[in-house]
């Protein structure tokens, strides 16, 4: 089964949470080898989603959002041996608020998110408190 957008009670248990602090996103990303477009389009999972980020990076940028980490996966050392990710990257938002004002946008919806789903075969996105003041793994 796979994962591409919020499932209705993920996305309201997400709102219910406070939305008045910063938050990271932990995005990782599984590619389709030719994204599935409506239309057939040939282009490759890849490209489909850099038109996503081309797309969707002005929003992104208007409500305050920055990418913090971005990295491309090697090897999954822990865990289930059939998972494989092409891209992970972390996200920070002002706040939560900010995050649903981009994934509520019009724009967002119309024209950025048709090429995310043409782009990705599974996903997940884990949402997190930052941690201030530790320095070890506590």
């Amino acid at each position: 089964m796979s994962h591409i957008d919020p499932e209705r009670d993920a996305f309201e248990a997400f709102k219910g949470l406070d939305r008045d602090h910063p938050i990271e996103m932990l995005n990782l990303i599984r590619l389709r080898d030719k994204a599935a477009y409506p239309d057939g389009r040939d282009v490759t999972g890849f490209e489909a989603y850099k038109t996503y980020g081309k797309t969707s990076g002005p929003i992104f940028t208007r409500v305050g959002g920055t990418i913090i980490w971005r990295g491309r996966p090697q090897l999954l050392l822990i865990g289930p041996a059939d998972e494989r990710w092409d891209l992970a990257f972390i996200a920070r938002y002002p706040s939560a608020n900010a995050f649903l004002e981009m994934v509520k946008d019009e724009v967002y919806q119309n024209d950025a998110v048709p090429h995310r789903q043409a782009a990705v075969e599974d996903s997940r996105l884990l949402r997190h408190k930052p941690l201030e003041g530790l320095s070890e793994f506590g």
